[in-house]
């Protein structure tokens, strides 16, 4: 019976990391603090972690801290980026009305994942080697309900909007793409949580194919980034929700120890984001107040392109078909490394 249980474990591990995401080319994944886009940092503010409540602990009246393994301690090798910092995102998702947020279906599948978990923003660190991440107690909201989620390994449409417990006051909800779609080559930003991580600003990528349901492009991802918001790189716009990809680690015999699966720019099979247009409900709802702007400021084109994305084409690949992974419990997710 031991021995079945292993080789069920191992037989899920397999399924799940097939569809994880990858390093394409260079690492273009930044903490926080590092970017020196403040257009991309204040779009940060309107992301969220899924955090289980079991890792979110009281500090003071004001506070709550998040510990968890590092990503370290999970098997990845020191010489990993970020290899120090905490993990203890399951999801990220992002703000999309007062007290609207959307995540990827697989994400929150139903109450269970509703009343389990809970969305924080500010998940960040102010240091590479920060290994607790301390918020404050406003920055945490309660998941009320599941306003629609779609699952479908059929035409692999996979989202989730679901309502906050009260409306976030202290930052802004983002702007969505209502009409059409993205169009091939479109430069692409993904903020999130990759392998659970404190908040990655990943700037360098490009759509490469586009369908009625997700766009496949070469966004440096992990799982963790599941759910997270994908960027219009010019203009800020969501274009979408980033719900699939390829392997996220490799073995490093040598290091005896797990290391990002980096292939080249071009290569590989592309990461999947459901089209944000798909969800019909975010049609009626209102636009984000824009900033206002003073008279003596200095103003630019209004572009959240740091240019880091280069001119080459991409090869087109045909994305995998969705696997079973969305369909295990949340706590077998994170034990794979989801």
């Amino acid at each position: 019976m031991k021995n079945l249980g292993l080789s069920l474990v191992v037989l899920l591990s397999t399924q799940v990391f097939a569809s994880n995401k990858v390093i394409y080319g260079d690492d273009d994944r930044l903490d926080v603090f590092e970017e020196t886009n403040f257009k991309l940092s204040d779009l940060a503010k309107s992301t969220a972690a899924m955090i289980p409540n079991s890792k979110i602990t009281e500090l003071n009246n004001e506070q709550i801290i998040l510990k968890g393994d590092s990503l370290q301690a999970r098997g990845m090798c020191a010489s990993e980026r970020f290899s120090e910092q905490p993990t203890v995102a399951n999801c990220s998702g992002f703000l999309v009305g007062e007290d609207k947020l959307v995540t990827a279906g697989h994400c929150v599948e139903g109450e269970f994942d509703c009343k389990n978990n809970s969305w924080v923003f500010d998940y960040k660190v102010d240091h590479a080697t920060q290994s607790e991440v301390v918020v404050d107690k406003s920055s945490v909201y309660k998941c009320k309900k599941v306003i629609k989620q779609e699952l479908n390994s059929a035409n692999e449409m996979d989202y989730a909007l679901i309502e906050l417990e009260k409306v976030v006051e202290d930052r802004k909800f983002l702007k969505v793409r209502k009409e059409g779609k993205p169009q091939v080559g479109d430069k692409l930003v993904v903020i999130g949580h990759p392998s659970g991580l404190p908040t990655k600003i990943t700037a360098g990528a490009k759509v490469r194919s586009v369908n009625d349901v997700f766009l496949v492009a070469d966004l440096d991802t992990y799982g963790g980034n599941s759910g997270s918001a994908v960027f219009n790189a010019s203009t800020g716009t969501v274009e979408g929700i980033l719900v699939r990809g390829a392997q996220d680690y490799t073995w490093d015999s040598d290091q005896g120890c797990r290391v990002s699966n980096v292939i080249a720019q071009d290569e590989g099979r592309g990461e999947d984001v459901t089209l944000i247009t798909n969800i019909a409900e975010l049609a009626s709802y209102p636009e984000p107040q824009e900033d206002q702007v003073d008279e003596d400021e200095d103003q630019d084109d209004g572009s959240v392109d740091d240019g880091s994305a280069d001119d080459s084409d991409d090869q087109v690949e045909e994305p995998k078909p969705e696997d079973p992974k969305p369909s295990l419990p949340w706590w077998l997710r994170w034990l794979l490394g989801l």
